[in-house]
């Protein structure tokens, strides 16, 4: 990002009133179907690492290296590809579709996985900004709960190997 444009979002971001307080934000409210795919996925990401740390707390929390090496791996492309493999036939067809969406969206992918994998993730991470963007709670629960408990045993099954 170039300084111009970054003085841009700033400008934009952080406007002052005439009062002194900060100006309210420009989009008050967010149409998540509108928004690109990748934008959705940069929210779900979010959420989902935020998920996956407060889970890991109930196991682990004294040893920040520890959480933070297996919350990367639980996070990672690799094993939120096989979450949404797992969940695909007990997605609603609005689901189907952000997801449909999100391996579509064009972007680069890192060598921790393959095209396929990163793309996957890509959807799974859009399905998850996605609800939360819509403020569809229980469903976005519903789905991170399970690809928890889908990324735990698949982690399970490697540590035993």
């Amino acid at each position: 990002m170039n300084y111009d444009h970054f003085q841009k979002l700033v400008n934009n971001f952080f406007t002052i009133n005439e009062a002194g307080d900060v100006a309210p934000a420009k989009y008050t409210d967010i149409a998540a179907d509108q928004l690109p795919a990748l934008v959705l996925a940069y929210v779900g990401d979010a959420y989902f690492t935020l998920y996956v740390r407060t889970r890991l707390l109930g196991y682990e929390q004294n040893k920040v290296r520890v959480l933070h090496t297996f919350d990367a791996k639980m996070v990672s492309a690799v094993m939120q590809s096989k979450a949404v493999k797992a969940l695909e036939d007990q997605l609603t067809p609005e689901e189907a579709d952000i997801i449909r969406r999100g391996r579509n969206a064009k972007s680069t992918v890192p060598k921790s996985a393959s095209i396929a994998e990163y793309r996957y993730a890509t959807g799974f991470e859009a399905l998850v900004g996605y609800l939360y963007l819509r403020k569809k709670h229980d469903r976005l629960s519903e789905i991170v709960d399970k690809a928890f408990v889908i990324i735990s045993r698949e982690m399970t099954a490697i540590i035993k190997k």
